[in-house]
């Protein structure tokens, strides 16, 4: 009995992903643990594991298809002691193909079950027509290209060919599914009349109503030698994401001035004492400590909002913000207050690199009750982090530096840092961030607090 592989949900908010690679051909026999493809999911390129055995007959989606959405059908699986190609026959009906509404990159065609994976692809993108099976015929009467609110609905490939060449997407009707204005439109429109002139610099109204639709920048800017490209699904999620916490959560700033001396001695001593281990403590580690102890203490803002309820943590997950080449993750040292610095660090170090590699389980970087984010090793003085959604706080860390510093009443030389805490008002109060700021700072001041 042929089986039928389809995109796997490999997070909880994954919709669809791209088919990064595929690690077998078809032919290959597979067993069950057998790695058969990365995906690049909404968070991280991860690998798709076979469940069953049998031999890949199919490959019904090409390695680099975009959009591929969850549950569509990704390849054909013979069962043990079945023809491949008796199974790929089995299998071959219109469903087979539905619901993989795969975006190829550009140069590749959309592919077809029926068709093997190295076919020849068009040289040039096309748009996708109305869904296969319609009644040849005339052509339907164009409709209006408008949604809710008067909002022209188009293709982005056209957004951006109807903006480089001057032409108003609400003038012209679209011929795509539900009146979508597609790519022929605008080449249609761009064919009957003489390219309009880009529009003048001095008429910001107009500019600022294109740029409201537009995906891409003016025409003027567009002039600039450039090179466009294009977001991973991480990126697009961390777009997505950080203009929600913005747009939604009132964020509240505190900022406090850290002396270091004392945290940079005992972390001297303890490096000293782990040497044998090798165990190599960074700053970092300590202050993931510091905030998990502050958060326990301060219970008020260990909290995320959620609607007509607060959620209220007894337990101190630290997000730790890690850059990858795709962007930003944070990996979770779960329970951070109850755990010691070594096993902080030795977990930390683990999931950086793993992170780097795309490695990480959604459990490991979905969740957490609050954030640390450092940038001191980039000479940051000072910043505001945007909150981590739904998390209720996060820490922003600058670099330690030298600066004037008034311990017992004299004015010495200390090394010194801004850390700045955004909260969500929704669900903390400014006094109750001043607290958790306060502990902060106490616990960094006076390290031996948070290691008793």
């Amino acid at each position: 009995m042929p089986i039928e592989l389809k995109m796997p949900a490999l997070s909880p908010t994954m919709e669809e992903g791209t088919l990064a690679k595929w690690l077998v051909k078809e032919g290959d026999e597979v067993k069950s643990g057998d790695i058969l493809a990365e995906i690049e999911t909404d968070k991280a390129t991860m690998e798709f594991e076979a469940v069953d055995e049998g031999t890949v007959a199919r490959i019904l989606v090409p390695e680099g298809s975009e959009g591929v959405k969850v549950g569509a059908p990704i390849a054909i699986l013979a069962g043990e002691g079945e023809d491949a190609g008796a199974a790929v026959a089995k299998q071959a009906s219109p469903r087979a193909g539905e619901g993989a509404e795969a975006k190829p990159k550009a140069g590749e065609g959309a592919p077809r079950p029926d068709a093997p994976v190295s076919s020849t692809p068009p040289k040039a993108p096309v748009e996708t027509p109305p869904a296969a099976g319609t009644p040849a015929g005339p052509s339907p009467q164009p409709s209006p290209a408008r949604g809710e609110g008067d909002r022209v609905k188009a293709s982005p490939l056209a957004r951006r060919l109807a903006q480089a060449q001057g032409i108003d997407l609400s003038t012209l009707h679209g011929s795509g599914p539900g009146g979508r204005i597609i790519r022929a439109d605008v080449d249609a429109a761009a064919g009957r009349a003489p390219a309009a002139a880009p529009q003048p610099a001095a008429a910001p109204g107009a500019a600022a109503a294109t740029a409201t639709h537009a995906v891409m920048p003016g025409p003027i800017e567009q002039a600039i030698p450039h090179e466009a490209i294009k977001l991973s699904n991480v990126r697009k999620t961390i777009a997505r994401r950080l203009t929600e916490s913005k747009q939604q959560i009132p964020h509240i700033y505190l900022t406090v001035d850290i002396q270091l001396d004392a945290l940079l001695k005992l972390r001297g001593e303890l490096n000293a004492g782990l040497a044998s281990r090798n165990i190599k403590l960074s700053v970092n580690d300590l202050l993931i400590k510091a905030l998990a102890a502050a958060l326990i203490e301060v219970p008020e803002c260990n909290v995320a909002f959620a609607g007509d309820q607060l959620l209220k943590y007894s337990r101190a997950d630290i997000s730790v913000a890690v850059s990858i080449p795709a962007g930003l993750i944070t990996p979770i040292i779960v329970d951070a207050a109850s755990k010691g610095v070594s096993a902080i660090s030795t977990e930390m170090k683990d999931l950086a690199a793993r992170a780097r590699d795309g490695k990480l389980q959604p459990q490991e970087y979905q969740g957490g009750t609050a954030s640390l984010s450092n940038m001191g090793m980039y000479g940051i003085k000072q910043f505001e982090a945007v909150i981590n959604p739904p998390q209720g706080m996060i820490m922003a860390i600058g670099a330690g530096e030298k600066r004037p510093y008034v311990i017992n009443d004299s004015l010495q030389i200390a090394t010194v840092m801004s850390a700045t805490g955004s909260f969500d008002h929704r669900a903390i109060d400014g006094a109750d961030g001043a607290k958790l700021m306060q502990a902060f700072k106490r616990l960094v001041e006076n390290p031996l607090g948070m290691l008793a």
